[in-house]
């Protein structure tokens, strides 16, 4: 599945491949340091992504390419091992800091839905900090809805950090 440049980019939205795990790990290890998207605190090795390559076409992992970089990534988890969850993924979108504001978080968040639609997901949730401003933004651009606020969430340096809970139900 390869859609064609997302509004206000060149970049071609496609599942990733080997090749990219390098550019998906740095985007990420990107995000950890700047601790405004996840609780997760050492960096993430090649071997990490890889492993995600290796979830199964049931678990997609897409990149945002452009001239052969990777600017940016989608990947949809497992909600839970059990049966009655089978049709409801957990999204992380991450778009590389030099390439933000160019429409790409939308262009990889809509072609994660199309995917999960044609995997016959029947939802799709995400977790965000709550002072994650450009997150939510993004989600609730894209018909996502906000359902509670996880409130002392986690701990990250030592603060406590609030949760949004958000959903796309198809």
């Amino acid at each position: 599945m390869a859609s064609g440049p997302p509004a206000g980019t060149a970049a071609t939205i496609r599942p990733a491949v080997a090749a990219d795990t390098e550019a998906v790990a740095a985007i990420y290890n990107q995000g950890i340091e700047e601790r405004s998207s996840t609780f997760e605190t050492e960096p993430r090795e090649t071997a990490d992504v890889h492993a995600w390559l290796m979830a199964g076409e049931r678990l997609p992992l897409l990149v945002a390419d452009e001239g052969g970089r990777v600017l940016g990534w989608a990947r949809m988890l497992a909600y839970s091992e059990r049966a009655a969850y089978a049709g409801v993924g957990e999204v992380s979108v991450y778009v590389g800091a030099a390439a933000r504001g160019r429409g790409l978080g939308r262009a990889l968040l809509n072609a994660l839905e199309q995917q999960a639609r044609e995997l016959d997901y029947w939802k799709l949730v995400g977790n965000l900090f709550a002072d994650n401003a450009a997150s939510a933004r993004l989600v609730k651009s894209c018909g996502w809805r906000e359902v509670g606020l996880h409130l002392r969430h986690g701990r990250l340096d030592g603060e406590w950090r609030d949760v949004l809970l958000v959903e796309r139900v198809f």
